[in-house]
């Protein structure tokens, strides 16, 4: 009797099933935590920073208040750039939404920024740190959120959880500002501790031993922090849907597929973070980039190439404040919503790493030209990534301008942080179309 066909089929799929369940975890590599760094890591974060402040200035509750920061008030088209809770609860407004999305009522307030008065706050908070750890355990991550090392402190103060609430206390008493704390044994863990935890709870830390439990369960994998949309639409092509699923795939297949990033995924998903305190957690993920939303409809395309020379040259500034250079430049470019909205992001990587601004100018104008379709253009973005440490830029027979150019822009950059952004400025700058003036005088990209 011959054997069914389809019998032969399932036969052969469940054979191949686990075939590949066995090769995989003969892959898997058993990590030892009595050998990882295990410190005390908070991570702390301001709830909704920005619209906050604000309410606070304006004497009112962050946590009840319905608030909204506009970029610009009488601009109905205007920005949303931060909203309390409460706005966000009951009226679907975030970071992002329009000015003209926010329903009119009394008890209802729409405030411009006061970048200076955001960054003055975000200083004594630091202040505040200081109290519980020295200025050199202190990581100011972003204006709203920070790594705090406490080993060494908790003789003094008591344990993590105990410092995290009197930070919380004191937060609150002095500064009326609403705060979450995750805690970890290091940054990452803290962080994904923050986000997926402290945020609802207020207080919470995370140990290696919450690993399995609380992290390998977490999909869809956008939501671990540092795997973005297209990360994640790879990974789930690979049949990754979540962090477990990660943590248990071959160490060797995500490099193959990622390089130095599969490395990093696979021990993050273990929990694993070896950077000190201050360093990127994400090495593979540095950039420098800016995007901006212009103040109005661009539909003749050489005044989109000024904005986008304005932008180089921030980018280039920016990288070389850090004494880096790339190879690979993003462009972005969003239309208006009169244009039905849409766009495009393109990169390119050169053939040598570079800072200076024209040549990240002459790429960004290869991939406008070549994907430009003639729209009104509302949104520029450019980043800079493929990052290596500027004393190992290359040389070239053909371009012995390049070490000049290259220490011109340094020394443009010693002219501005002595006198101001405005100090040099390009031609451009000056037209109807630049926006480099405008935005001297704001703090932050907002008005102080």
């Amino acid at each position: 009797m011959k054997p069914n066909v389809y019998s032969l089929i399932i036969g052969y799929i469940l054979l191949k099933r686990t075939y590949i369940r066995f090769w995989r975890g003969a892959m898997v590599v058993n990590i030892n935590y009595s050998k990882m760094p295990n410190n005390k890591i908070l991570c702390v974060d301001m709830k909704s920073f920005y619209a906050s402040c604000s309410a606070v200035i304006k004497g009112l509750n962050p946590l009840t208040c319905y608030l909204a920061v506009v970029g610009d008030t009488e601009r109905q088209g205007s920005v949303v750039l931060a909203a309390s809770p409460m706005l966000k609860k009951e009226f679907g407004i975030k970071t992002g939404s329009r000015r003209f999305e926010i329903p009119d009522g009394k008890g209802i307030h729409i405030v411009n920024p006061q970048m200076a008065s955001y960054l003055r706050i975000s200083t004594e908070i630091t202040r505040l740190f200081n109290r519980y750890v020295p200025k050199s355990a202190i990581h100011t991550y972003s204006v709203d959120e920070s790594f705090l090392q406490i080993d060494g402190a908790e003789g003094i103060w008591g344990d993590a959880t105990t410092i995290a609430h009197k930070i919380r206390e004191a937060m609150d008493r002095e500064i009326q500002l609403p705060c979450a704390i995750g805690i970890g044994p290091n940054m990452l863990m803290s962080k994904l501790c923050l986000d997926l935890e402290a945020k609802k709870e207020g207080v919470a830390e995370w140990t290696y031993e919450d690993v399995k439990e609380k992290l390998w369960r977490l999909s869809p994998l956008r939501e671990m922090w540092g795997i973005g949309s297209r990360v994640e639409k790879t990974l789930n092509s690979m049949g990754i849907f979540n962090v477990g699923q990660l943590a248990n795939y071959p160490l060797e297949l995500l490099e193959k597929k990622f390089g130095v990033m599969g490395n990093q995924l696979y021990h993050h998903a273990w929990g694993i973070d070896l950077s000190e305190l201050g360093a990127p957690i994400v090495q593979g993920q540095i950039s420098f980039g800016k995007s901006q939303i212009l103040m109005r409809d661009y539909t003749n395309p050489k005044e989109v190439k000024h904005v986008i020379l304005e932008i180089c040259e921030e980018v280039a500034r920016r990288t070389r404040h850090h004494r880096k250079a790339g190879r690979t430049i993003s462009l972005g470019i969003g239309y208006s919503r009169d244009e039905l909205g849409g766009g495009f992001y393109r990169s390119r990587t050169m053939e040598r790493a570079s800072n200076i601004t024209m040549d990240l100018y002459r790429t960004c104008l290869e991939l406008f030209e070549e994907n430009y379709q003639s729209k009104t253009v509302r949104k520029i973005a450019i980043s800079l990534s493929n990052i290596v440490d500027d004393n190992e830029m290359q040389l070239s027979l053909f371009e012995l301008e390049q070490p000049k150019k290259r220490e011109l822009g340094y020394v443009m950059d010693t002219i501005r942080g002595k006198y101001g952004s405005k100090a040099l400025l390009r031609a451009v700058s000056y037209t109807n179309a630049g926006t480099a003036v405008h935005r001297s005088r704001l703090i932050g990209g907002h008005k102080s």
